[in-house]
């Protein structure tokens, strides 16, 4: 990844976590906690593509894993996020840029359902049961519900932002440039072609005006 990719990626996890476990996690709303970081993957995921969707989801899992109040194995929700994240890259539009909010937001369904089953199933294999008191049903539905919600708010931006410093000044000029170079080139062979036409056409006409001339004189001397 470079180093612009790098950079934003990491504010954006950061922030989102700072107020994911400062801001939203205190608003103790029924069942589970508004996700987030998921989102932030989720946007970074769909500019970026699979191999990028699954190291920063590995990055910021890895973070939340380690950020208070975390009570759960480290590495944990980094292999949940990882998997997230590049199955998320999987269905980037063209571009990185949305065709549809049906899509995105179906994507963010799948993956907040996803997200609940993998870390479920991660925890029943290393013998956390929490999701099977808190009941895994009432997590789905509220997990599912709150991100949702939040979609449309965060995911166009961070899409947004991602496309924005992934996008190189120099190549686009260069681009540019070379388009410009291009479109002249053509339109100056088209000029010496077109040029080239019409000499042939003035050689031709003054050809022809010699021999009418020839034949002309020809008919004088007989």
């Amino acid at each position: 990844m470079r180093f612009n990719r790098i950079l934003l990626s990491v504010t954006l996890v950061v922030v989102a976590l700072v107020l994911q476990v400062s801001v939203l996690a205190r608003l103790h709303l029924p069942g589970a906690v508004p996700d987030l970081v998921l989102l932030t993957v989720l946007g970074l995921a769909l500019v970026y593509g699979h191999v990028g969707g699954a190291l920063i989801g590995f990055g910021a899992g890895l973070l939340a894993d380690l950020a208070p109040p975390a009570d759960h194995a480290a590495g944990r929700y980094a292999l949940v996020l990882c998997v997230v994240g590049y199955l998320a890259g999987l269905v980037k539009p063209e571009n990185g840029r949305l065709k549809s909010a049906t899509g995105t937001m179906a994507v963010v369904g799948a993956a907040a359902i996803g997200t609940t089953l993998l870390y479920a199933g991660v925890g029943a294999l290393v013998g956390d049961t929490a999701a099977r008191h808190v009941g895994l049903g009432g997590l789905l539905f509220t997990a599912t519900v709150y991100d949702l919600l939040l979609a449309p708010f965060v995911v166009p931006g961070i899409m947004a932002l991602a496309r924005r410093a992934d996008n190189d000044p120099l190549a686009e000029t260069n681009s540019a440039a070379q388009g410009t170079d291009i479109s002249a080139g053509w339109l100056s062979g088209t000029g010496l072609r077109i040029g080239g036409q019409r000499n042939g056409l003035k050689v031709k006409a003054a050809r022809a005006r010699t021999a009418r001339a020839g034949r002309i004189k020809g008919v004088k001397r007989l």
